[in-house]
């Protein structure tokens, strides 16, 4: 039996409906799925930034502790420094003081006859020379009686004491109260850094 047109229209509209709703599915599903990628795709996105910015702030973190460090570092190096030098001042301030108080050691002509006695004698003893040169204050010369050279006796030597020399004035011991101080005062030294500061716990010799 031949379909009458009406029929065929009818068919043709069922299957245009079909195929719309078909293609309305289709398009649903296309668009739900690129959602869902795009969506993952922002997600990854998102998370490598989120890892970028960290790894960026950690990065700057430990930057920033580093250079706390050295700033840390550096400021107690100056002030070790600082301690240090202001060790050093106060030492040098108590040697100058005692230098300026040597002299006072020959104002007691007793005390400073015999010492002055066994500065020369000391000095005879180092050289071991039959003759020797002895320089000293003028105001010395008369306690000074031993056997000298014509060397010219001057008053160079500031506090007292001698400078003994061999006959041709190569070979020197110098017992000037100066020097006498210097060389007690850097033997001395470790003892006179523990009695005013303290022992230094990092120090592993004393000389």
């Amino acid at each position: 039996m031949a379909l009458s047109d009406l029929d065929v229209q009818k068919q043709i509209k069922h299957m245009m409906a079909f195929i719309e709703q078909e293609a309305n599915e289709k398009a649903e599903e296309i668009d739900a799925k690129a959602e869902e990628e795009f969506n993952i795709e922002k997600g990854r996105l998102v998370q490598n930034q989120r890892l970028k910015i960290m790894e960026y702030y950690e990065k700057k973190e430990k930057q920033i502790e580093q250079q706390k460090k050295i700033q840390m570092s550096n400021l107690m190096n100056q002030a070790r420094l600082k301690v240090l030098k202001a060790r050093d001042d106060l030492l040098g301030d108590l040697l100058n003081e005692a230098r300026k108080k040597l002299a006072n050691l020959a104002q007691d002509p007793a005390e400073y006859q015999t010492l002055l006695e066994g500065l020369v004698l000391q000095g005879f003893y180092q050289l071991l020379e039959p003759m020797v040169i002895i320089r000293c204050r003028k105001e010395d010369l008369s306690q000074v009686q031993v056997s000298t050279s014509h060397h010219p006796l001057t008053d160079f030597i500031v506090s007292g004491g001698v400078e003994v020399y061999n006959c041709n004035g190569k070979i020197k011991v110098s017992n000037t109260l100066e020097s006498r101080l210097d060389l007690l005062s850097h033997q001395m030294m470790p003892e006179i850094r523990a009695a005013l500061f303290g022992t230094n716990q990092n120090r592993k010799f004393m000389d």
